[in-house]
């Protein structure tokens, strides 16, 4: 049986499967890793960091997606 996680992501509690990196958290939710920024409890999480970048239960992120325009 696979562990759940509880999260609060950008403001609101999320549950994922577990265990989760930060990389599999954007894939579940369709973002590009290229164009986002992650913040987890806090501090910066480099991009070269995704995919080893474990989340815990009770770990606060706030996701900005970058979008281009003209």
């Amino acid at each position: 049986m696979r562990e759940r996680l509880e999260v609060v992501l950008n403001g609101e509690r999320r549950a994922l499967p577990g265990p989760a990196t930060v990389a599999v958290l954007l894939a579940e939710i369709g973002l590009d890793a290229r164009k986002v920024a992650v913040e987890r409890n806090e501090e910066i999480v480099p991009r070269s960091a995704y995919g080893a970048t474990w989340l815990a239960s009770g770990d606060a992120l706030e996701i900005v997606h970058f979008i281009g325009g003209g």
